[in-house]
C-alpha cells in the first residue's frame, strides 16, 4: 500500500473534476484487484554460494548456484481514476503494482504499472458503461537483497536493500464494462494489455495480458 501512495498526487488531480461533473460529465475512483502475466525469460542469477555471485547465468546442471528468473504473475493491487468529459470521451489514470515482493533468483522484486489513457465509451447507459482505453505509461520492475546479520545469539538483524530498478516505456489497452449495482457505485471487469519494449530485459516477452476487477465510485450524474 506505500507504494501505490507514491501515485496518489497524480490521482488526486481528478478530484478537481468533481465539482464540474454535470449530466454530461463525470468523474469515478477505484480499486481494482487483478493479475498480469509474462514467461519467464530462461536466464538466471548465481546466488551469494557462488563465485559469481549475483551474476548472469544459464540455469542448468553445470551451475549448481544458477537460481532461474521467474515469470510474472500473482496478486495485483490497482488504483485508478476517470473523467468522462462527454458520454462518450474522456480520460483516465491507473496504477497496478504487486503489494507484495516475489522472488527474482536470489533477489526479491515488485513489478508496477503506470498508464494514462484516452477512454472511449460507445455504451453509456444509467446502469452499464462499456470502456475502451488506449495510453502510454511506465513500467517500473523495483528489485531488492534480503541480508541479515547476528551479534552472537542474542542480536540479529534483517534488512530489505534496495540493489537497482528498471524503467521501461510502455503502451496500454484496455477493455471493461462497468455494472452500477446503484446509482453511484459499481463493479468494472477490465481486460488490459501493456506492450512494454524491453521487457524481455526481466521477463520473456514484451506483451504483457492482465485482468483486474474494479469497484469504484462515481461523481456526477449520468441520466
Amino acid at each position: 500500500m506505500r507504494q501505490i501512495c507514491r501515485y496518489l498526487p497524480l490521482l488526486s488531480l481528478l478530484l478537481f473534476c468533481v465539482p464540474f461533473a454535470s449530466a454530461q460529465s463525470s468523474v469515478d475512483f477505484a480499486l481494482g484487484f487483478g493479475t498480469a502475466h509474462a514467461k519467464a525469460n530462461g536466464g538466471g542469477i548465481d546466488s551469494a554460494s557462488s563465485a559469481n555471485a549475483y551474476g548472469a547465468c544459464v540455469p542448468g546442471p553445470s551451475d549448481p548456484y544458477c537460481q532461474a528468473n521467474p515469470s510474472l504473475g500473482g496478486f495485483f493491487l490497482g488504483l485508478s481514476g476517470d473523467v468522462m468529459l462527454t458520454k462518450l470521451y474522456g480520460f483516465g489514470a491507473e496504477v497496478n503494482l504487486q503489494p507484495v515482493q516475489s522472488n527474482y533468483g536470489p533477489l526479491q522484486y515488485r513489478q508496477t504499472f503506470f498508464d494514462v489513457n484516452g477512454i472511449l465509451a460507445p455504451v453509456n447507459t444509467k446502469r452499464v458503461q462499456v470502456q475502451a482505453q488506449g495510453g502510454f505509461g511506465i513500467a517500473h520492475t523495483s528489485f531488492t537483497i534480503n541480508q541479515s546479520g547476528c551479534v552472537g545469539t542474542a542480536v540479529c538483524s534483517y534488512q530489505n536493500l534496495p540493489v537497482g530498478t528498471a524503467n521501461h516505456f510502455q503502451l496500454h489497452a484496455g477493455i471493461g464494462v462497468s455494472l452500477f449495482i446503484t446509482d453511484h457505485i459499481f463493479i468494472r471487469p477490465q481486460f488490459d494489455f501493456h506492450y512494454v519494449p524491453g521487457f524481455t530485459d526481466q521477463f520473456g516477452s514484451n506483451l504483457v495480458p492482465g485482468g483486474t476487477i474494479w469497484l469504484g465510485y462515481n461523481f456526477g450524474d449520468r441520466q
